[in-house]
């Protein structure tokens, strides 16, 4: 009787829809899901049996399940991996009939809604196969079969296994998760994890079991527990978090109704919910659920790294190796930190810090072995309040931070073994925090230790071509540990509410207290905690050319000791946020800075006429190199006034008067450019005769042609030109491959050129397209307008989400209200920026018309 494809559709589809609604409808719990994924399974097996029924498919064929339908489970989405193994190949030389039978049974499956992903071979073509490709031979080793010839599976298993050469497919495996580990930022903490393949997830289980099925040493967590793989309690943790992370994948694909495997953050919420997390005034629904992600990801990294490694010792027989004696604790194991014994953490609590100092000590070790990071595992519960307060203890960590090398590997360790947070209490409350501003991509805890490494990187003249000027002043630094202490706490105390930087300055003065930091030391520390972000704030948001704000910056930070430590931190920061938030404008502002105050620290009140009389000699000294004629530079300069000088450094203003020196009373608007001589991108100068949307146009053409606006520098002569210099990005959806940057400069300069001649009404604004990330976290606009100290200007702060044309919003809202910016200090912090600008303009002195712009500039940033 022949199968009603249309009957066994609707019976399939049904029986799917009533699992996954049982399943919506349950508790959200490790073992709903693991049902849940069996069942889905089992019902495909009958589906599937139905049909190679009805397809009179050839007597000796089988059909095997590969993937992680062969491992007997399956994910709402996931596609439905399967091998039709026939006695011989129809492609080479084998029966042409079998080729018809193969297609409709494949497009049956089509046709009953299962997506399936099939393979046609032999078993002699499966072996070859195999041998070319390691991803083949994984998905064979665990193979099951769903129905036809028994023997003919039997007999594929023994090729397969017979085929195996496991040193090799042990190498192979390794080196295939350390590609997908890079590739997935090389960390579990990533904001926008894939539950599946980021370190720490579902494929790092799968490759230990892999591995143990290759190695013959087992195809569960049971059967390894057995064969001394596995303590009982390891065993459990793993069938604990692997729970967890196929509970939250399984939520993952019904929530997205698709496969979707990461834990994006436009998911993270409905995913929360439906764990039954609700917001509470202290934690979001998607952080706890992050939170619960991470610490199962933790988990798995770290007995991932135990599995492999015992693996690896059964395969080579190196667990027998001969090993040398460091000290009465510890062993050298080729290598790798062994311990003496496997009670060591147990009786001697001491041993578990020294553990770090011995690593650090001993150059050649290159890790921790698998028995070392067993029993540290397993020690988690010795690690109690006494342990914290053992002074044995707290020197051993001191140890740690002050030796000479090491630092880096050994908090990452640290952290990886569970022993820093068990240690420091206050940092285990961050570990597996997220951060909702829009500018850090990792966690809290990730983010210390990259502060840390970006710190300790200093110290090292590998890496001096990173940071020249911070290697520079780190060379002459006394004392590198004071910054270690400082960036291992200055975010400690986020997530608590209140200001972090104040409730971090209470925990590290607690921390030098107890582990005997005194005198200058410890008040240093507390400093850098408490101040760690004024320096970027004051360089990113001050007027630097105004020797008030370089005066009392250098009032707050008091020392060359104290400025030069903070300088270093605030570098390290940053640049510890993401890789998009630093570049080398935000450096050069951070390098002014920290240069002008170092003067005021000297003793001399800023002395902006001996300042700007340096800076006319070095200017007169680039023209001379450009053949300039002597004085040509005058016409220009007499039209500007102290503030263009302060504002603007020696190269571009010889750049300006070489480019202007023939057309100081030009009716039609200047435009030159040139590669940026800070870090990346173009530098646009425009001189035109001053007007009150000069500025929007401007940023109008800029937003229109694709380009980003890092930083604009607006100065209006005393003839009444304007006096403009913009530094540019071109934006990610702006193409310019193959282009020489000569083209790009002239096509900038005649465009602009032009757009500036227009006297057309400004265009609007195009709508910028949100990230999903601002679209998940965003932040509500805020503005701030208030008069400087001399109530001549005033001062508009600016912060929002970014998008693309944010900055001509901006300057076509001031220009509709004809307010003039005289200045302007754009910052971009991933995806919030912070911009700063000094305008002026009758409508500022009239507290209605003034209420009018803020309104507008509101609504302009949040539409």
């Amino acid at each position: 009787m022949p199968l009603d494809v249309a009957a066994l559709r609707a019976q399939y589809r049904a029986a799917k829809t009533e699992l996954l609604d049982q399943f919506q409808n349950s508790r959200a719990t490790t073992a709903s899901a693991s049902r849940l994924l069996t069942s889905l399974a089992r019902l495909v097996d009958s589906t599937l049996i139905a049909l190679w029924e009805s397809q009179a498919m050839p007597r000796g064929a089988a059909l095997v399940a590969v993937g992680g339908y062969g491992r007997g489970e399956l994910f709402p989405h996931s596609d439905v991996d399967v091998l039709l193994l026939l006695p011989v190949s129809p492609s080479i030389g084998g029966d042409e009939s079998l080729a018809p039978s193969v297609e409709r049974f494949i497009t049956a499956c089509w046709d009953i809604g299962l997506e399936i992903g099939s393979s046609v071979r032999s078993v002699e073509e499966c072996g070859e196969e195999a041998q070319r490709d390691i991803t083949v031979q994984t998905s064979l080793l665990e193979s099951r079969c769903v129905c036809g010839s028994k023997a003919r599976f039997d007999e594929l298993q023994h090729t397969t296994f017979d085929q195996l050469d496991i040193p090799a497919f042990i190498t192979a495996k390794m080196l295939e998760m350390r590609h997908r580990h890079t590739k997935y930022e090389d960390t579990p903490y990533a904001l926008e994890p894939n539950c599946k393949e980021s370190p720490g997830g579902l494929r790092d289980l799968q490759v230990v079991l892999w591995l143990a099925r290759a190695a013959r040493l087992g195809k569960n967590w049971h059967e390894l527990a057995k064969n001394g793989l596995l303590t009982a309690f390891e065993a459990r943790q793993l069938q604990r978090n692997e729970g967890t992370l196929k509970l939250i994948r399984t939520r993952l694909h019904q929530i997205a109704g698709r496969r979707e495997d990461r834990l994006v953050f436009d998911l993270q919420t409905a995913v929360a919910e439906s764990f039954g997390y609700t917001n509470t005034p202290a934690l979001r629904a998607s952080e706890a659920l992050m939170r619960r992600y991470y610490w199962a990801a933790k988990a798995v990294t770290q007995l991932n790294q135990i599995l492999i490694l015992n693996i690896e010792e059964r395969v080579q027989g190196s667990q027998d190796a001969p090993m040398r004696p460091i000290n009465d604790r510890f062993l050298d194991r080729g290598g790798f930190l062994e311990i003496a014994s496997d009670d060591l953490y147990q009786r001697d609590r001491h041993a578990i810090l020294d553990t770090f100092v011995t690593l650090q000590n001993e150059k050649t070790l290159k890790g921790l072995s698998a028995r070392t990071l067993r029993a540290l595992y397993n020690a988690r519960n010795v690690m109690d309040g006494a342990f914290r307060r053992d002074p044995i203890n707290q020197s051993a960590f001191m140890a740690i931070l002050c030796a000479e090398q090491g630092q880096t590997r050994a908090m990452r360790l640290l952290n990886q073994t569970s022993v820093l947070g068990r240690y420091l209490w206050v940092f285990r409350r961050i570990v597996g925090q997220m951060q909702h501003d829009l500018f850090h991509v990792y966690t809290v805890d990730q983010h210390i230790l990259m502060v840390v490494r970006n710190v300790r990187r200093f110290f090292i003249p590998e890496h001096a071509h990173e940071y020249p000027f911070c290697t520079q002043l780190a060379a002459e630094w006394d004392k590198p540990w004071l910054l270690y202490v400082a960036a291992l706490f200055h975010d400690v105390a986020k997530g608590r509410g209140g200001d972090h930087s104040v409730l971090g300055c209470v925990e590290v003065r607690r921390f030098c207290k107890t582990h005997s930091i005194l005198g200058e030391d410890a008040k240093l520390i507390e400093f850098l905690v408490g101040e760690h972000l004024t320096m970027s704030r004051v360089a990113q948001k001050e007027d630097l050319s105004d020797p008030d704000v370089i005066q009392a910056f250098a009032k707050r930070v008091g020392t060359e000791r104290s400025l030069t430590a903070l300088y270093l931190l605030t570098v390290a920061d940053i640049r510890g946020t993401s890789p998009k938030v630093w570049n080398a404008w935000k450096g050069k502002l951070l390098e002014d800075l920290y240069r002008l105050t170092l003067r005021a620290l000297g003793g001399a009140r800023p002395h902006m006429d001996a300042e700007i009389e340096a800076r006319k000699q070095q200017a007169r000294h680039s023209l001379a190199l450009y053949s300039m004629p002597p004085g040509v530079e005058a016409p220009l300069w007499k039209t500007l006034d102290m503030s263009y000088f302060a504002r603007h450094d020696a190269p571009d203003i010889a750049w300006h008067a070489r480019m202007l020196w023939r057309h100081v009373e030009t009716t039609t608007a200047i435009v030159s450019g040139r590669l940026s001589s800070v870090g990346e991108g173009l530098q646009v100068m425009v001189y035109a005769p001053d007007r009150p949307d000069l500025f929007a146009r401007i940023c109008g053409y800029f937003d229109r042609a694709g380009f980003n606006i890092q930083d604009a520098r607006v100065h209006t002569s005393g003839s009444g030109y304007a006096l403009d210099t913009f530094q540019i990005l071109a934006s990610d959806t702006l193409q310019y491959e193959g282009v020489h940057f000569r083209e790009i400069l002239a096509l900038v300069e005649n465009q602009l050129s032009e757009a500036l001649a227009s006297n057309r009404p400004l265009h609007e604004p195009t709508r910028g397209r949100l990230s999903r990330r601002v679209k998940s976290f965003p932040i509500n606009p805020r503005i701030s307008l208030r008069p400087d100290e001399r109530a001549q200007r005033w001062l508009l702060s600016v912060s929002a989400s970014d998008r693309s044309g944010l900055l001509y919003v901006i300057a076509r809202t001031l220009a509709r209200h004809h307010v003039t910016v005289q200045l302007a200090k754009v910052s971009t912090l991933g995806e919030r920026v912070e911009d700063t600008f000094l305008v002026t303009g009758d409508v500022l002195r009239q507290d209605k018309l003034q209420l009018a712009l803020e309104t507008e500039l509101l609504e302009a940033l949040s539409s």
